[in-house]
């Protein structure tokens, strides 16, 4: 016998900073088409770095710097509009601030371009909440085998 309640389901849809994040992507995806498909990455982060506040630009300023530094061959690029680095176009790793998404930590995020594998199962994002030498280091371990 068929159950003839009805069910029910909300979707609130994407967060506000979730549309906030996609409406910067399409924006960045019309600067670089403006500019012939040629996006002057490295100042386009060095830019969205500098208008972040407290900690999220501290650390920002030390992922981009230790990126730049053991990858250089990584591409600067913006990616819903927080800082990313690319191979071939398609983006290794990212920093997401806290106040992205008004989280209590950034991230240091790697996609599936990165070389991260570690048999089946390995972490893909880095919750940080300050950077020591040794997260330091740590991540320039993690940023080098990823742009491998």
């Amino acid at each position: 016998m068929a159950d003839n309640k009805q069910q029910t389901t909300t979707f609130d849809g994407f967060s506000e900073e979730e549309r906030a994040a996609m409406k910067e992507h399409a924006q960045e995806l019309k600067k670089a088409a403006r500019r012939g498909g040629k996006a002057d990455g490295e100042q386009d982060v060095l830019e969205k770095i500098a208008e972040m506040e407290g900690s999220d630009r501290e650390m920002a300023e030390r992922v981009h710097a230790i990126v730049t530094s053991v990858a250089p061959h990584l591409t600067p690029k913006l990616w819903y509009g927080q800082p990313a680095y690319a191979r071939n176009g398609k983006i290794v790793c990212f920093f997401q601030p806290a106040r992205k998404f008004k989280t209590r930590y950034a991230t240091l995020g790697f996609n599936d371009a990165a070389n991260l594998d570690d048999g089946d199962m390995w972490a893909t994002a880095f919750a940080l909440k300050g950077l020591s030498e040794q997260d330091a280091e740590r991540i320039a371990a993690l940023v080098k085998q990823a742009a491998s």
